[in-house]
């Protein structure tokens, strides 16, 4: 008999809290579900904390614990970054997330994204890849998404426990930050200097340059200055397949989700028609799922609209963002191959009273062959918390799954 197979789909920042104007509901109460509610009626449903009670996680922690990496394993939001537009890595490179900004001759932030700057950031990047900052340290650069770039310090006896020169508040009229070594030793300081020496460097070559020149003369914010943040230092680290003996891929549209699973040796599939709201291309996302599980033994499928809504508080847009979750998994039920779970799970709660991610446990999921029922009909939070599969961390989840599909390996003889 071949093994079964598993989809887990993934709704970013699902859980919240009761809202006044839905009468006390959450959004996910709120919200037409009958697909999501199908899975929790005819399966086994619980709660989640993605690492314990009370303790809330980011989206890149959130994703490396739910794809089977390890607390410890994480390594910064620039290796994930670099990772998730698959920029070439080694082993010992500093690593950071950036933004392409303005700054005036004061060196005062005017914009932290450059007016949102989303055409020709590669010729930017272009001028300032590769540069030899000297001592063997040279610089790699390559844009990501609209503003975003990552910067990659590769030499030797460097250090990620260094500050950031993002200010993070512009409007309070902050210049950017000189960067600073956040331990006492030769590795961070020798990486602060070089840091430093790119900053200035590349704020004069990109204030002279002739996109920037050109933005100017059309009354737009030029891109003079690249704002650094969340430097990391990678490490290789096992993938799933050599932990779990799976082959597994991702389908998103989010560089963060994307870069977490290629770290894990989870194949990264994305779409130029996925974005991060509820205008995504979901029907597209659930015929490449059904695709993708032919020749996987788990696919993940993610969706980020959910998050969004909740950190702008607005919970009308997440009950939209739900509802296209909710057809997204319709699709995929509707064609669900023979013993193949589809499993739902939220790498943490995003409540949009808090407009933050929150410790709050996350509903979850599982249908499927062979399933124990439990006598929950509605999938949410307050529901799912009298499920069968009780209240469970991120990481005994995915074990959960990993049994039912056969993949768990048996302790003791």
């Amino acid at each position: 008999m071949s093994h079964r197979k598993a989809i887990i789909a993934i709704a970013d920042g699902l859980g919240d809290r009761p809202i006044p104007q839905f009468g006390g509901l959450t959004p996910l109460q709120k919200a037409h579900t009958p697909n999501l509610d199908k899975v929790a009626a005819q399966g086994i449903t619980g709660m989640m904390d993605l690492i314990g009670p009370g303790i809330p996680v980011g989206t890149d922690m959130g994703h490396l614990i739910l794809f089977g990496g390890e607390i410890s394993e994480y390594m910064g939001r620039g290796p994930i970054e670099a990772a998730g537009i698959d920029m070439a890595i080694e082993s010992g490179d500093i690593i950071f997330r950036c933004n392409f900004a303005t700054i005036d001759d004061k060196g005062i932030v005017i914009d932290r994204r450059a007016g949102r700057i989303n055409e020709l950031t590669d010729e930017l990047a272009n001028a300032v890849n590769k540069m030899d900052l000297g001592n063997n340290i040279t610089v790699y650069f390559k844009p990501a998404t609209e503003h975003r770039a990552v910067l990659i310090l590769r030499g030797e006896n460097l250090s990620e426990h260094i500050t950031d020169s993002d200010p993070k508040l512009p409007q309070e009229g902050l210049s950017y930050q000189k960067i600073e070594a956040k331990v006492d030793c030769d590795k961070a300081r020798r990486t602060r200097d070089a840091l430093n020496i790119f900053l200035e460097k590349s704020h004069q070559i990109l204030k002279q340059h002739p996109i920037n020149l050109e933005r100017q003369a059309k009354g737009l914010l030029p891109a003079n200055f690249i704002l650094t943040r969340g430097p990391g230092q990678y490490k290789a680290i096992a993938s799933v397949t050599e932990r779990y003996g799976i082959k597994a891929c991702c389908i998103a549209g989010e560089t963060t989700v994307l870069g977490v699973a290629n770290l894990l040796g989870i194949e990264p599939i994305t779409h130029p028609s996925f974005s991060a709201n509820a205008g995504s291309n979901f029907a597209l996302k659930a015929e490449m799922t059904l695709k993708a599980i032919k020749d996987h033994d788990v696919v993940f499928v993610h969706i980020k609209a959910t998050d969004l809504a909740g950190h702008d508080n607005l919970p009308e847009n997440k009950v939209v963002a739900i509802e296209a979750f909710d057809k997204l998994v319709g699709k995929i039920l509707a064609d669900l191959p023979e013993s193949t779970y589809i499993a739902l799970a939220a790498d943490h709660s995003t409540p949009c009273e808090v407009k933050e991610h929150t410790g709050e446990p996350v509903p979850i999921a599982v249908y499927g062959p062979s399933i124990r029922v439990d006598h929950v009909q509605q999938y949410n939070e307050i529901v799912c918390s009298q499920g069968g599969l009780n209240r469970l961390s991120g990481k005994n989840y995915l074990y959960t799954i990993l049994d039912y599909i056969e993949f768990s390996q048996k302790q003791g003889s």
